[in-house]
């Protein structure tokens, strides 16, 4: 007899791994957009749903059955430049991807908090560096919805690197383009292969971001010191 599926052993929530650091040991803060300054809900839904709307509309096929050929044709390419390249994708799928994207763009946020989190860090002195690997286009378009780059020193592009985030080759890549010291660097980013590839480069202090969308629950990393939002890295 199977028992329940209430009255079986649940897997626990990982408890939240409180930031502890002193801005002093900071100069330098790297920042992720996507899901990490901007809401993910937009691009979950983009590529989610709307883009195998458009497909699924364009090539006349099941929106379910555009939607698991769409998936498992972006995780062909996942943790690569490709995966972000907007040309890539339009080329593959044969849609204008640029164009889509510039459709929905009104869906784009900012996260709860994030000026005042400018603030304080202008406050302090610290430099601010915006590292995606969002591609140079899909950068565009969010920006001119969410008009955030002149908080930055510098917008930084996986394009730029060569490489994406997720390889630790791109953190050696990255010094050559923007000298910095990796023990006085916080870098902080909602995907946790992103934040091992830091690490194992040897960026000293991580923040895993715990709730990049706003439509998903907050999940804490077991590895990393997480925020649900930068209130709590104003301090």
């Amino acid at each position: 007899m199977n028992l329940p599926n209430w009255f079986k052993q649940q897997p626990e929530t990982p408890k939240q791994i409180l930031p502890e650091f002193s801005w002093d040991q900071i100069d330098c803060v790297f920042l992720d957009m996507d899901g990490t300054l901007l809401d993910k809900y937009y691009d979950d839904y983009f590529w989610e749903h709307f883009v195998p709307e458009v497909y699924a509309a364009k090539n006349q096929v099941d929106i379910a059955d555009a939607r698991k050929l769409l998936l498992k044709t972006y995780q062909s390419v996942e943790n690569t430049l490709q995966w972000t390249d907007l040309h890539y994708w339009s080329d593959r799928l044969g849609l204008d991807i640029v164009a889509l994207k510039r459709e929905i763009s009104h869906l784009v946020n900012i996260h709860p908090h994030i000026i005042d989190y400018f603030k304080h860090m202008q406050k302090m002195e610290k430099k601010l560096y915006l590292v995606t690997n969002a591609h140079p286009k899909a950068l565009k378009v969010k920006m001119e919805q969410v008009p955030i780059e002149n908080w930055f020193q510098r917008l930084i592009c996986s394009e730029e690197v060569g490489i994406a985030k997720e390889q630790p080759e791109f953190w050696h890549k990255l010094q050559h383009l923007l000298p910095y010291d990796k023990e006085r660097t916080l870098f902080a980013d909602d995907t946790e292969k992103v934040l091992h590839s830091a690490r194992e480069y040897g960026i000293q202090h991580l923040i895993h971001i715990a709730k990049p969308s706003s439509r998903l629950p907050v999940k804490f990393s077991v590895h990393y010191q997480s925020i649900v939002n930068f209130q709590e890295l104003i301090f």
